[in-house]
């Protein structure tokens, strides 16, 4: 080849794809990144609105990362296209909502439809051989090379000398003996490298990037299906099942309370778009009510509101009820705190 050979690496913003792509720049490979942005991102979301998150850095990652390699970082929105992944993977689920095989495949697809676009010749990611138990294990490591149409024109720096030669080995445009042969869970050879290399600040790994992975998300997300009777999902609803207590005390409507103050300032810009309520006699939170309500159960919803609020102790709690242009104001006794079913709490 004339000129330097091009690569794309899936960039995450974790250590593993971020020492992918130095291994590549260590040997003359012209490196580009890529991020698929899904909706899903724990990062650069909840850490910049919840005070018990404050000492977290408040920084995009992949971003991060690109600056610190030197690279230059495509960020692509996926949204629409991803949903089918989520609402319907043809490998399955992991242990939560997150359907890890069919996402690599997805993302190695797309990265390779962007490197037949723009001139580049094979891909990197950070994949380690039994790191995940559903995406990287030795057997899938194939499923999603073929799956993804990337064949041997994707390469895994970290664990590619316990994988059959690829495209880039077999050209010579990279060097197999300065590849790695890592496997398992263990993240010691990682971190030695990044030590090695100078890398003291990075993202901690452990499925932490997804909600998807995510127990408590997921079962939010499962119960916003079965309320609406169908699979699917807008983006300001996922970004909502991020914040907030949910509670669902009717099948008919949910309600989304704020637990601190920059959840309820997060909120307020979807007061527009539902029925919200707030406490006007003591202090409280900023309450949306998702559904379609009756009378009777705004007013149990008004008492729930008030039983988060300062007032939760008083004999009578006064609640602004605002249902588009309408706003009326009621009195109700707090619900008791012992007397809400589990089977409310999402």
């Amino acid at each position: 080849m004339q000129e330097n050979p091009k690569a794309v690496a899936l960039i995450s913003g974790g250590l593993d794809s971020m020492l992918a792509a130095k291994i590549m720049q260590q040997q003359g490979v012209h490196v580009e990144g890529i991020n698929f942005y899904t909706g899903f991102c724990v990062e650069g979301h909840t850490h910049a609105i919840r005070k018990k998150d404050k000492a977290k850095p408040k920084r995009n990652n992949a971003l991060w990362v690109a600056e610190q390699l030197g690279i230059k970082l495509h960020i692509i929105d996926i949204i629409e296209e991803y949903k089918r992944v989520v609402i319907n993977p043809q490998h399955g689920y992991g242990a939560n909502l997150n359907p890890c095989l069919d996402c690599k495949i997805f993302m190695v697809g797309k990265a390779r439809e962007w490197i037949a676009e723009n001139g580049f010749d094979f891909i990197v990611t950070g994949e380690v051989i039994g790191q995940r138990p559903m995406s990287q294990r030795k057997d899938t490591m194939p499923v999603i090379a073929r799956e993804s149409g990337a064949d041997d024109r994707l390469l895994r720096p970290l664990c590619a000398r316990n994988l059959p030669p690829t495209l880039p080995e077999r050209e010579g445009w990279v060097d197999r003996d300065r590849l790695y042969d890592f496997s398992g869970r263990s993240r010691k050879p990682q971190i030695a490298m990044a030590k090695e290399l100078g890398i003291e600040d990075y993202a901690q790994p452990a499925g932490g990037c997804c909600f998807l992975t995510d127990q408590n998300y997921s079962r939010k997300l499962t119960d916003l299906w079965q309320a609406r009777g169908e699979r699917d999902y807008e983006l300001d609803d996922i970004m909502l099942l991020k914040i907030g207590r949910h509670i669902r005390p009717r099948p008919n409507f949910k309600m989304i309370i704020a637990r601190e103050e920059g959840e309820s300032r997060f909120l307020q810009g979807y007061k527009k778009s539902f029925i919200h309520m707030l406490p006007v006699s003591h202090r409280g939170p900023l309450v949306l009510i998702d559904g379609d309500p009756g009378e009777q159960d705004l007013l149990l919803a008004a008492r729930l509101t008030a039983r988060y609020s300062q007032g939760r102790d008083a004999e009578q709690v006064e609640v602004s009820i605002v249902r588009e242009k309408n706003r009326e104001q009621v009195s109700v006794t707090p619900f008791p705190a012992h007397e809400i079913p589990k089977e409310w709490l999402v």
